[in-house]
């Protein structure tokens, strides 16, 4: 089955929250890819090294390094999820943290249906690039 791909204005009717759960999946994987690639590790270690990678406080921070170098429609798309309401905020952070990961996982959400993966590790790799990863190897 070949997958069929979105046009920017198709993309654009999904709500900001939809585009987050779908994002947040495709986020979650280039963590989990990138963590493999890096450490060949028992699983448990691996996990503990995601949930850092995958933490609302870890994505707010990487939201201004994005910001910079989103072109005006990537940078639309990022704002509409930040101001998404609907967002219940976990115990474990704020509300600023939590939209702005909501925020990031809408931008994945949407470029994944345009089909633009090569921009997606692009933007990946800016969240990643300087990140201290605690990869406990013992």
């Amino acid at each position: 089955m070949e997958r069929e791909f979105l046009t920017g204005r198709e993309a654009n009717t999904y709500s900001p929250l939809s585009l987050a759960f779908l994002g947040d999946s495709v986020y979650d994987t280039l963590v989990r890819e990138h963590l493999l690639r890096i450490a060949n590790m028992p699983v448990s270690k691996l996990h503990s090294a995601k949930i850092k990678l995958v933490c609302a406080e870890f994505q707010s921070a990487a939201y201004e390094k994005l910001a910079e170098v989103l072109d005006e429609k990537e940078l639309a798309v990022l704002k509409r999820g930040r101001n998404a309401t609907g967002n219940t905020v976990p115990k474990h952070a704020d509300a600023v943290e939590y939209r702005r990961a909501t925020a990031i996982e809408c931008l994945f959400g949407y470029l994944f249906l345009l089909g633009r993966n090569d921009r997606i590790y692009e933007l990946f790799s800016v969240m990643i690039d300087g990140a201290e990863i605690a990869l406990d190897n013992d």
